[in-house]
């Protein structure tokens, strides 16, 4: 052990779950040398860039055997006390690598050593001719006009970023440094001598909320609630959650303070910001994945600096650092998207409260469909929960009827009844959404005389038959192939699609109403950029059509021209494997059902099934999503499944069948020759499916009622993992709360 000196404990980017220790570099002084920031390490024959997270005094290793840090990369934390305080609770709740934790927290520019905080940024200013103008002069040019007032309020400039998060675009300002009337220069970055001002934030004025609404800002915005706080919005499909956000967040930026809004698609980003940018006049920004590692480290540094008065993105959004922070917001918090499903496993949806407990802000957890383990902390006392039962204004919730597809006539896959619902709506000037959970044209491609079918030669499934263009796609591992024309096995030439997805759906709709607009939103038709956007806004326009859709459409858009839903093949739903299974069906279906009938048209929704009698059916049809997850949850109460119990998954993948197993089942005897009481483990046992991507996959299910227990369990089994002989032939994750089991 060492003597006492400054020791610095780094994590290093990798799957090693431990920190390491260093002595502190030559300079500055070892007393600038904070928890936070990135240091360029050696480390075996390489250098790397790690972040030091704990200053000891003392280390396993004797201090002539310590390496010295080569050089520190910042000058002030990269990660501020609260990102650290999150990033290493994670570490010990997931069981995560200390390195790939802090590598996610940092935007991708800053994971290396040129990275830097430090940076020029463009400063736009008026021009003497661009102070003396009268704004008349730009009469028909409102933008153009809207951004030299501003420039005019700050004399001393604004930054490029800044004013883009005011919808002020580089076109505009272009357009005046043209006409002479701003120009701009490059200067170190630096916080904007005005974040924006809090006696004028607004754009427009606030809507009037109804009493439901007014409860659930009040409670939120209490006097006594200052400090941490956690709230569950269950808000009704159409009731006016974003009305209660954007109340809220009036409140929040009055005080100076900045939000984060985080929503579960990167879909839903743009629509977002839009509502967003109509209402308030500050700086709003997005942090998605389809940013470039540059556009992301703009984000980060307005955001750190408080330029940024509020951020709008996905998972990753939640590790953004605010230097006033003042609410966290998580939209459609049941999304399982929340759950990152590679890499550093974790729940955004989870962290965003616990990190709302470290800044000391509310929490609010907003949906119309809650999860079951929000349900559950509402009834433990850890969240509040705040209802909104009834829709905005004078819109009214959807009526719903089952169709029974048993021994019904079909044309084209639609029942008679449906093809009639639609040609009504249509004629009346209305839109249609038909969803349907499947892209591709059908998802089986059969050899009619002797039944051979399109199996994935690397995957335990179907391929699916695509028709533009033509080819055999799987979903699952990505692998494609040309549609054969013979079959492979009696080369008859008689291969029929069976089936239908969204490619034929399209084709069928098409025949049927001929004369009707027909728009299909799925993965394949928005891959293009801004393609989505160009979709939503056909929609938006109000002409009558047709929407076809997968999930892609069933969360957050408003479509206030939608009349009818028709749900097809929800039955595929109702009998998976998952226990969450029936959860998420649930929620996909009021989700869906919930874009009718939004605006002052009713609306309706029709769920086609072979199973019309289906206890959940039956529940959301008759009753209501409460009475639904009542009865689940005392299904998962009996049987000690999450919430009221707690799971973690080891899963584990090869090429080898037997690897697996057996490195599993070493696991399973580590697990039995030290037993934690209230602990029990479960398998091995085949995913469900068991080969993919040519690769063997099982799992290995540790529960407890008791997080204590659990978590006790998993440290025991993971301090000798490494020490599994069959460790370097299989890829193994562990999963803290999967939010799925297959």
């Amino acid at each position: 052990m060492t003597d006492s000196h400054n020791i610095l404990r780094v994590a290093i980017p990798g799957p090693l779950r431990k920190y390491f220790d260093y002595l502190p570099a030559s300079h500055p002084a070892p007393e600038q040398q904070l928890p936070g920031m990135r240091v360029l390490v050696p480390f075996g024959r390489r250098q790397v860039v790690g972040v030091i997270t704990h200053i000891v005094q003392h280390s396993d290793v004797l201090t002539t055997k310590l390496k010295r840090v080569h050089r520190l990369l910042d000058n002030e934390p990269s990660l501020s006390p609260s990102i650290l305080a999150l990033c290493k609770w994670a570490i010990k709740y997931y069981h995560h690598s200390p390195g790939e934790v802090l590598q996610n927290a940092l935007p991708l520019a800053l994971r290396s050593e040129k990275g830097s905080q430090d940076t020029t940024e463009t400063i736009w200013k008026q021009t003497t001719k661009g102070r003396l103008i009268p704004l008349s002069q730009l009469s028909r040019s409102p933008k153009q006009s809207e951004a030299l007032t501003l420039l005019r309020e700050h004399p001393t400039g604004l930054s490029q970023a800044f004013l883009t998060g005011l919808d002020i675009k580089t076109p505009i300002l272009n357009a005046l440094k043209t006409k002479g009337l701003c120009e701009s220069q490059q200067q170190s970055q630096t916080q904007d001598s005005l974040l924006w001002n809090t006696d004028s934030i607004r754009k427009e004025a606030q809507l009037p909320l109804n009493k439901e609404q007014t409860v659930a800002v009040e409670q939120v915005l209490s006097p006594t609630n200052d400090a941490f706080s956690a709230y569950l919005l269950d808000g009704v499909t159409g009731s006016g959650k974003t009305e209660v956000y954007l109340h809220i967040l009036d409140h929040v930026l009055h005080a100076g303070k900045q939000a984060i809004v985080l929503v579960p698609e990167i879909g839903l980003t743009p629509q977002t910001i839009k509502r967003f940018e109509q209402r308030f006049m500050v700086p709003i920004f997005s942090i998605h994945s389809n940013l470039t590692a540059n556009q992301r480290l703009a984000v980060w540094r307005k955001a750190k600096n408080g330029t940024a008065a509020i951020i709008i993105g996905t998972r990753s959004a939640l590790f953004t650092p605010l230097l006033n922070p003042g609410i966290i917001i998580v939209d459609e918090e049941h999304d399982p998207s929340y759950k990152q499903q590679d890499g550093f496993r974790y729940s955004a949806r989870d962290m965003a409260v616990v990190r709302a407990k470290l800044e000391k802000i509310p929490a609010l957890l907003g949906s119309a469909t809650p999860s079951f383990e929000s349900l559950h902390n509402v009834k433990e006392g850890r969240y509040s929960l705040l209802r909104l039962t009834e829709r905005a204004g004078n819109a009214t919730l959807p009526q719903f009827k089952v169709s029974d597809m048993r021994q019904a006539e079909l044309k084209h896959g639609l029942c008679k009844s449906l093809i009639g619902n639609i040609r009504t709506e249509l004629d009346k000037g209305n839109q249609v959404l038909y969803f349907l959970n499947r892209r591709g044209y059908s998802p089986l491609l059969m050899c009619h005389d002797c039944g051979w079918n399109s199996s994935c030669i690397k995957c335990d499934a179907r391929m699916t038959f695509h028709q533009h263009p033509k080819h055999l796609h799987c979903h699952h591992c990505n692998y494609q192939t040309r549609i054969p024309v013979h079959c492979p096995d009696c080369h008859s030439a008689d291969l029929r699609p069976i089936g239908q997805g969204t490619e034929r759906i399209d084709e069928n709709l098409s025949a049927l109403f001929p004369d009707a607009r027909i728009i299909r939103i799925d993965r394949d038709t928005t891959r293009k950029k801004q393609s989505l956007e160009a979709h939503l806004k056909q929609i938006n326009s109000g002409e009558p059509c047709i929407l076809i859709g997968t999930q892609m459409l069933a969360k957050g858009h408003h479509f206030p021209h939608v009349t009818l839903v028709a749900i097809a093949d929800i039955d595929s739903g109702l009998f998976a494997a998952d226990f969450r299974a029936t959860e998420h069906t649930a929620q996909l279906i009021l989700q869906v059902a919930g874009r009718a009938g939004r605006a002052e048209k009713k609306g309706r929704v029709v769920l086609q099934s072979h199973n019309p009698e289906h206890h959940v059916l039956l529940s959301l049809t008759q009753q209501n999503y409460g009475s639904f997850a009542k009865h689940a949850l005392t299904e998962r109460k009996l049987t000690g499944l999450p919430p009221y119990g707690h799971i973690a998954m080891f899963r584990a993948e090869a090429n080898n069948e037997s690897i697996v197993i057996q490195f599993l089942q070493d696991i399973l005897e580590t697990f039995q020759q030290r037993p934690t009481p209230k602990v029990d483990a479960w398998g091995p046992v085949p995913a469900i499916m068991t080969r993919r991507a040519g690769y063997y996959r099982y799992q290995l299910m540790v529960r407890s009622d008791e997080r204590g227990p659990l978590h006790q369990a998993l440290t025991g089994i993971l301090s000798s993992i490494d020490n599994n002989p069959h460790i370097r032939k299989v890829r193994w994750h562990l999963d803290i709360d999967p939010s799925q089991t297959d």
